[in-house]
């Protein structure tokens, strides 16, 4: 303890946040990169006029509040303040449309990645660019509200992310790193910067549409992990901590975006790793050892921290329909006057689904409590259906809801590693999915028939994510690569498991995707007949 007072005094601490959905967290690290401090503030964005927004109020007194909980949190431990620091990172959801004017006024209320209003827009885009520009994306809501004739594009002088808002009030830098800008405009990975030819391209249809500003002039510089994205000034430290006692001065790594920072904290930035989170919703991330050959409006092309091509697989629906079944199990227990543990419950049903057969003996079932464009589905309706020989039984009935809650995953990641051949040597796996050992990843290593690890912690997530990109920045040798630093001087000594996939069960997963595709139309039924 008295060791980390020391670290804290002499301001060796590296501090990061993330600004999440329905959290904003601030975590602490020591010179050594282990968390030894954190402050949380939860927050709710609200619906106003059809859009989904955060106010700047919301943000600032968040942003104040899981810093002031931070700072809380060490004089309870340590017993002393923090005055100095050796660096901050920032990080927030990505995407999202937040756009000033001349005099750094925000001209229409911030719109997060959530406003599904671009569609117009997203298609056009796609189109022009020959990249697919899914409707979260920054340029999106851009061209959108030209498309829309909104009065207040031509007074636009600078548009940035929620992570890009917050470093730029803080240290006066318009940059954002490579990972949050892949989610504003399409980069080009070999010149770490925005991909030049789209970027002619847009600019040819902003002139087309009478506007006198270029892209470059009115988005952030983009940064790598490791470059110096300035320091917090005298104004950003009154902002960050309104007590005074943070001083200015801080160096500031490139903001960053919470699936680059997820990266980070999960160890996969290098060529040929990836990561798979998998909770209500689900996505994977894959770094790419080259261009994929052709447009695939499935997947979204963004990149590492450090600049290397990802292609990532997202979707809506992962564990909801497979919790709501525990549940049912959990009521039929208590009727019996069964006092029931759910870590036992879930462990026990999980790892019964491991008794099944390989393709689920002929049942079907589809986890839809939303849309999942993956599969072509707007809205989505929770099935279950089999025939009348299919092998009915419990351990098959457990095994079809884990498989379908990776079902729309493995559909969009049959089309990365399949039809565009890309080679993965290990995925890590994250989330509620891999808590009951060896049966959520055993099952992700079937879907993608590649070897999956599940480390004892990733750390704090995001916030340490960021905290780490912030570390970096600091720490790093010359020419010491992110993914070099964070294997050796993160990571190393990490224990965790590793399971490579086993051949019956991939084969048993590959036959069971081939009948959730071919039940599709009674998904649609559904949709279509239960309203």
């Amino acid at each position: 303890m008295s060791n980390v007072a020391q670290v804290i005094e002499a301001g060796k601490a590296v501090l990061g946040i993330e600004f999440g959905s329905t959290r904003i967290k601030a975590v602490l690290v020591d010179d050594a990169n282990k968390p030894i401090a954190s402050g949380a503030h939860d927050w709710e964005n609200q619906l106003v006029d059809g859009i989904w927004t955060y106010s700047l109020d919301a943000i600032w007194a968040g942003l104040q509040d899981a810093y002031s909980k931070l700072k809380e949190d060490v004089k309870a431990q340590y017993g002393v303040d923090i005055k100095n620091l050796a660096a901050i990172g920032f990080s927030a959801m990505m995407h999202g449309y937040m756009a000033f004017d001349k005099n750094d006024n925000l001209l229409v209320p911030f719109r997060t990645w959530r406003n599904t209003i671009t569609e117009q827009a997203s298609e056009e885009l796609t189109s022009l660019l020959q990249f697919h520009i899914p409707q979260r994306w920054s340029v999106a809501h851009l061209y959108q509200a030209i498309l829309n004739g909104e009065d207040h594009v031509k007074d636009i002088t600078f548009q940035t992310t929620l992570a890009g808002y917050i470093h730029w009030q803080l240290s006066g830098e318009k940059v954002v790193g490579i990972g949050e800008a892949a989610g504003m405009f399409p980069i080009d990975s070999k010149t770490r910067d925005y991909n030049q030819s789209m970027v002619d391209k847009f600019d040819d249809k902003l002139a087309e549409k009478g506007l006198s500003y270029k892209l470059r002039e009115i988005f952030p510089k983009v940064l790598v992990a490791g470059e110096n994205a300035g320091k917090l000034t005298e104004e950003g430290a009154k902002k960050l901590d309104p007590s005074g006692m943070l001083q200015a001065g801080i160096p500031m790594c490139p903001p960053e975006g919470d699936a680059g920072t997820g990266m980070v904290a999960t160890n996969s930035v290098a060529v040929r790793t990836g990561n798979v989170s998998a909770g209500t919703s689900v996505f994977a991330m894959v770094v790419l050892e080259e261009d994929l050959k052709a447009l695939h409006e499935e997947l979204d092309m963004v990149t590492t921290p450090a600049g290397d091509a990802v292609a990532m697989v997202h979707c809506n629906n992962c564990t909801s329909d497979l919790n709501a079944w525990v549940n049912i199990f959990k009521e039929f227990a208590e009727s019996f006057g069964v006092d029931v543990d759910m870590n036992k419950l879930f462990g026990t049903l999980y790892n019964k689904a491991l008794e099944g057969d390989k393709d689920c003996g002929g049942l079907l079932a589809y986890n839809y409590f939303s849309g999942e464009h993956i599969t072509g589905f707007n809205e989505g309706r929770p099935l279950f259906a089999r025939t009348p020989d299919a092998k009915f039984n419990l351990a098959n009935f457990m095994r079809v809801n884990l498989y379908t809650s990776l079902g729309a995953l493995k559909v969009g990641l049959d089309i990365l590693l399949k039809e565009e051949n890309v080679k993965v040597d290990c995925i890590y796996g994250h989330g509620g999915l891999f808590k009951t050992k060896g049966v959520g990843q055993g099952i992700l290593a079937a879907a993608m028939n590649a070897p999956v690890a599940v480390m004892e912690t990733a750390g704090e997530g995001g916030a340490w994510g960021i905290a780490l990109l912030a570390s970096y920045m600091v720490q790093k040798e010359a020419t010491e690569g992110l993914d070099a630093y964070l294997t050796n001087k993160v990571f190393a000594g990490e224990t965790g498991t590793t399971m490579q996939p086993d051949p019956a069960d991939v084969a048993g997963f590959d036959k069971f995707i081939e009948l959730y595709k071919a039940g599709m139309p009674i998904e649609a039924a559904a949709v279509a007949s239960m309203k």
